[in-house]
């Protein structure tokens, strides 16, 4: 591209700056691409965990939505954290009235620390905005909870149950497979069009967590429109992501599951001052 992808993400913001619209805009400028966002909720949340959300009133969001794509042409979407089941049918409807070629959908519904962010009513309205994706990346649980079945336990597993997304409308998948019990390998099976892929990366010993399925999701959304398939684009969002978890004890943020280290490839590592 002559200029750099625009790309937007759809969701909730994180004072600590590890996960959500924070981590997704960190994500977009360190693979290249030039973020805008729409924020849902406004959460009241740390390292250790989510003491309050504060959700945006739906037709603010339809607001921030239309008065953006008004003026900007986006390459890409992101949709993270949303909250409650008005808010996922009215960003269906906006998807609806301003088709994107590339759409990326994060099912989230809970945090790393094991706060809910994502109201009961609205897993079934997610169900529905499942069509209106380019690729779905929900995690073990995520899957699990859309399917109404057990968590995946096995390789095996994240393979049928990507399958059944599938057959509940979703064009692609990626099931992260960082919950499973395998302390060697991270494993996700990427379910195209056409073909079947697992993706290996080594598991990497750290607590500091904090946003790696924003993470890896943002980095998808704004790889897609710089690469020339959806494989290419997970199989480097992938490995930039290992990167940023092998770098995150580094940062030294917070004192519960700390952020991954976002711009490993940019920064210097000067020793901190005492």
């Amino acid at each position: 591209m002559n200029r750099p992808p625009a790309v937007l993400t759809i969701a909730g913001s994180d004072p600590s700056g590890g996960a959500g619209i924070q981590a997704d805009l960190k994500t977009f400028s360190a693979l290249g691409a030039y973020g805008t966002s729409v924020i849902t909720a406004l959460t009241a949340q740390n390292t250790q965990g989510v003491s309050g959300v504060h959700v945006v009133p739906t037709e603010f969001v339809i607001a921030q939505l239309e008065t953006l794509v008004a003026d900007v042409r986006l390459d890409a979407i992101k949709i993270g954290m949303l909250a409650n089941a008005d808010i996922v049918g009215a960003v269906g409807a906006f998807l609806r009235r301003h088709p994107c070629e590339h759409v990326v959908l994060d099912p989230v519904m809970v945090a790393t620390s094991g706060d809910r962010l994502l109201a009961d009513d609205a897993v079934a309205a997610i169900r529905d905005l499942l069509p209106l994706a380019s690729l779905i990346t929900p995690n073990v649980a995520e899957a699990a909870t859309l399917l109404q079945t057990r968590h995946a336990c096995t390789v095996a597993d994240l393979r049928g149950q990507a399958n059944a997304l599938r057959e509940m409308g979703a064009a692609r998948v990626l099931i992260k497979g960082g919950h499973l019990d395998d302390d060697r390998e991270a494993v996700d099976v990427l379910l195209d069009i056409a073909d079947e892929v697992v993706l290996r990366a080594p598991r990497i010993n750290t607590v500091n967590t904090h946003g790696t399925g924003c993470t890896l999701s943002s980095a998808l959304a704004a790889l897609r429109p710089q690469r020339d398939s959806w494989l290419q684009s997970a199989q480097e969002a992938k490995s930039w992501l290992t990167s940023a978890l092998a770098a995150a004890d580094g940062l030294q943020i917070g004192h519960g599951h700390g952020p991954v280290h976002h711009f490993h490839a940019i920064w210097d590592h000067p020793e901190p001052r005492r």
